[in-house]
């Protein structure tokens, strides 16, 4: 809850412009009102009165303000408006930028240190509001305020930076500017690099899946590097096809290095050529080329790792073997073939083959065990994406043997943890068990996006939301471009009943993939919390997934008084998708005034082994059923209560 208490400024008062677009009208209300409480004359357009001339008005609160305060987000960096403003405040060195959310700023500011106010909640004592009024202060040249009486003891880190960027902001009149990445840099700041794609140089289209599989195997391994973040996957191909210099890709990434390369493979041999760049600069550090057989690849990862950590002066305690691989080229190949097909996210034709292709690795070396936990997530991702009722249990238990088998040869794998947390809490609905399994994969694999990504989920879907945010900020890090992660993002928050705040990453992931599954669903049931029934309902139906457009539909439908139009949706929820959507069906009831239809129907889906219940704890939409005794039953029997 923001605090309220009234407390005047100890600082001369000051007169602050809020820039901010539109669509953020509710964060710079709720901004507005906590730097007025401090002691700040704020001024916003909400304070021009009917009839006065607008630009007017806007030129000289400008023209007059002692700080200019522009909120940056996916809306404002579109605004004609905000960067016209933006660019007043720059010229008269007045300018404190915010970050809403992780877009970019536009051109001529990207050159500006911003606060980031993402996880800000209202309340002036968090650390992003204190590190604001020090910004501030320096940027119309006093003393900060001295508000320690009622503030958290911040971290060394959080001290650091705010310190500093107010030392900057004092030195360069009040803006922003940072000369230096690393003169902003704490003392524990990680050296950062991406690894872009490796070029396909064989000749033949077919060997794209090897140089997809090695990229992955060599940002692996210096994922294993404590003291190196990797950016993900995901955001590093994006970046790579959206930017055709070295310079934009690592701005856009947030790193300080690239590593890129080729593959050139004739049968069972293979040159690999490899380029490490200094994002900054754009100019080459050095670069490699090594001739090996398929039989050493682990060994060129391994090489290739010490490489690039001698460039960047990092020390490597140990240079221990990729746990769970094998030397098997059969055996290596087939992986890789899978992986590819896997990471398509296609169909269940493709997840399919990819398992065939684990089970085929298998076949060749039974001690692969990198191969059973890919096997374990391919078999759970079929079960949850296409299985009918009936084949729920058999899938799942297969996929929980072959994460077993793939802990058990190799404990050190944080893919095989994974794994197995993944199918004991989405398949075998076991959240007990699946506790450590996942805690454990989360401390082996930190560094792994989707290992990170997939922990935040399953902490908000347990209950544990400050973990859950705390985890998506660090899988937002490593890979800030990715469409999955700024929609895991929204889910949390919206699991965490912060709806307003659910739609920013949520409408960041629609930028990035306008076609991405369920994000159109989330922002429509986060708009439908706030009574905004009508945007809901478009939001539902541009969800290019049936399975969550027609759940979505039925429910706004009804809350809207079309009766019949909801009626109709939920029959084709229950017509299409049959026991396999149980849990949709409950939410619907649920939604509808009909509590003891909706928990039959859970239990029913308990009894199926509907993967759906993992959201059974935090989904908003079986609020009305919380107290139902059944209900209650129910999270109890799942260690949800």
């Amino acid at each position: 809850m923001p605090d309220q208490s009234p407390e005047p400024s100890n600082v001369k008062s000051l007169t602050l412009f809020l820039s901010y677009a539109h669509a953020d009208e509710v964060r710079a209300r709720k901004l507005a009102a906590a730097l007025d409480q401090a002691g700040y004359k704020v001024w916003w357009d909400a304070l021009i009165e009917g009839g006065t001339a607008y630009a007017k008005t806007i030129n000289h609160a400008l023209e007059t303000a002692d700080v200019v305060i522009v909120m940056w987000s996916a809306a404002s960096v579109e605004s004609d408006w905000v960067r016209d403003e933006a660019a007043l405040g720059r010229d008269r060195h007045r300018l404190v930028p915010l970050s809403l959310d992780r877009v970019r700023p536009p051109l001529g500011f990207r050159q500006y240190q911003f606060i980031n106010f993402r996880r800000w909640r209202g309340r002036r004592d968090d650390p992003e509001f204190i590190s604001l009024e020090r910004a501030i202060a320096a940027a119309a040249g006093q003393v900060a305020p001295d508000r320690a009486a009622r503030r958290p003891r911040m971290s060394r880190r959080t001290a650091i930076l705010a310190g500093s960027v107010a030392a900057a902001a004092a030195i360069y009149g009040g803006t922003f500017l940072v000369i230096d990445r690393d003169w902003l840099k704490g003392d524990d700041e990680q050296t950062s690099i991406a690894v872009l794609p490796f070029k396909n140089l064989s000749g033949d289209p077919g060997q794209a899946y090897f140089s997809e599989g090695l990229t992955e195997e060599v940002r692996a391994a210096l994922v294993r590097i404590e003291a190196l973040q990797v950016a993900a996957a995901a955001s590093s191909e994006k970046a790579g096809e959206e930017q055709s210099d070295a310079q934009s890709i690592a701005r856009e990434l947030g790193v300080g290095f690239l590593l890129g390369g080729s593959v050139r493979r004739s049968g069972d041999l293979f040159r690999i050529a490899t380029e490490l760049t200094d994002g900054k600069t754009g100019f080459s550090m050095w670069s490699n080329s090594v001739d090996r057989k398929l039989t050493d690849v682990f060994a060129v990862q391994s090489e290739i790792a010490r490489m690039v950590a001698r460039a960047l002066s990092i020390q490597i305690a140990t240079d221990q073997p990729v746990p769970g691989g094998t030397q098997n080229v059969d055996a290596y190949d087939h992986y890789l073939k899978g992986k590819s097909l896997f990471n398509l996210a296609k169909d269940e034709e493709t997840d399919r083959q990819a398992l065939a292709h684990y089970e085929l690795a298998i076949a060749a070396d039974p001690k692969f065990a990198m191969a059973y936990a890919a096997r374990s997530r391919a078999l759970a991702s079929i079960a949850a994406g296409y299985g009918k009722a009936d084949e729920l249990k058999p899938l799942y238990a297969e996929s929980e043997r072959a994460a077993r088998r793939a802990v058990e040869l190799a404990p050190s794998l944080a893919d095989a943890h994974l794994a197995l947390g993944y199918v004991l809490f989405s398949g075998q609905l076991d959240v007990k068990a699946a506790w450590p399994a996942y805690d454990k994969a989360y401390q082996l694999g930190r560094g792994n996006a989707d290992i990170v990504l997939l922990y935040a989920l399953f902490c908000s879907r347990a209950g544990r939301a400050e973990e859950a945010h705390a985890a998506i900020e660090r899988a937002l890090a490593l890979d800030p471009i990715n469409a999955r992660v700024h929609r895991a993002a929204g889910s949390i928050d919206y699991a965490a009943r912060r709806y307003e705040e659910a739609l920013l990453p949520l409408r960041r992931a629609l930028e990035l993939n306008p076609k991405i599954s369920n994000a159109h669903a989330l922002t429509g049931y986060s708009l439908m919390q706030l009574g905004r029934l009508k945007e809901a309902k478009a939001a539902f139906e541009a969800e290019p997934t049936d399975f969550f457009r027609l759940t979505g539909l039925a429910i706004v439908e009804h809350k809207l008084g079309n009766r019949a139009a909801a009626e109709e949706a939920y029959a084709n929820l229950v017509g299409e998708m049959g026991d396999a959507s149980l849990y949709q069906h409950a939410e619907v009831l649920a939604q509808w005034g009909r509590p003891d239809e909706a928990v039959a129907k859970l239990v029913r889906a308990r009894e199926i082994g509907d993967s759906g219940l993992t959201y059974l704890a935090t989904d908003p939409l079986l609020d009305p059923v919380r107290q139902n005794p059944e209900f209650i039953k129910l999270l109890n029997e799942l260690n949800l209560g």
